[in-house]
């Protein structure tokens, strides 16, 4: 299979251009030690891929040509924007991966009364930088052609803020209280719609925070009676609906 590569351009790709890639791009065409002739395969997030043909490798420049355009279309019926309190350590890393592999649209990263992780400032913008990698790297991997976006880090209150200005996207809080099943939520969703998705950090929401979340409309959701860690939950509610053969019309 050729190497996958996600790039950002001024311009849309078209068929029979020839284009030098960006640096990220072409520094990995570099370490696979690539050879003019050989193929690869380029996505700019505006749908489907392109084949390229390596014309030209300088010390840091590889130029391309671009090939067939293929539509291919594999991401999920519906969008899942997943707001979720930031677990400590490498474990946000992993989440953002794993997330992007089972199709999330969007990742809002939110700071919570219980969060471990704290950022803010430059530092939060570097860790969001980051991410936005992690994210772009899997997207690369698994065959996405569009690579989730990673929102700046904020606060669980300026996240319910803007959930309040979007009536059209239905608002789930992940909790262990008083619950709708999933499935049972599930169904009313619709092709071509967007759900957010609240998950807490390690050790949940606060009870304030979950009386926060359900009076700015969030309908509270049960993945049933086990305990997942903080970066477990929300994949749950990816694969759950990843996996259903048809949403609603």
């Amino acid at each position: 299979m050729p190497a996958r590569l996600h790039i950002e351009t001024d311009t849309a790709l078209s068929t029979g251009a020839e284009i030098a890639l960006p640096p990220g791009p072409a520094r990995h065409v570099q370490v696979l030690r690539m050879q003019p002739g050989e193929t690869i395969t380029l996505f700019d997030g505006s749908g489907g891929e392109w084949s390229a043909e390596i014309l030209a490798m300088g010390r840091q420049s590889v130029e391309v040509r671009i090939g067939a355009h293929d539509p291919v279309d594999r991401e999920l019926p519906i969008d899942i924007v997943l707001l979720a309190g930031m677990p400590a350590n490498d474990r946000f890393d992993w989440l953002v991966e794993k997330a992007t592999e089972l199709g999330v649209a969007a990742i809002e990263p939110l700071v919570c009364e219980r969060s471990v992780l704290r950022l803010s400032g430059e530092r939060a913008e570097r860790r969001r930088e980051h991410w936005q990698g992690v994210a772009r790297a899997a997207a690369e991997q698994c065959g996405r052609t569009r690579v989730p976006r990673i929102a700046p880090v904020r606060t669980l209150a300026q996240a319910l803020g803007e959930a309040r200005a979007d009536a059209e996207a239905p608002l789930w809080l992940l909790s262990l209280g008083e619950a709708q099943p999933l499935a049972e939520r599930a169904a009313a969703l619709r092709t071509g719609g967007r759900v957010r998705v609240i998950s807490g950090p390690e050790g949940g929401l606060s009870p304030a925070e979950e009386a926060a979340a359900r009076a700015a409309g969030a309908v509270a959701v049960s993945l049933g009676a086990r305990v997942l860690r903080s970066e477990t939950a929300p994949l749950a509610v990816l694969a759950a609906l990843g996996l259903q053969e048809r949403l609603g019309d």
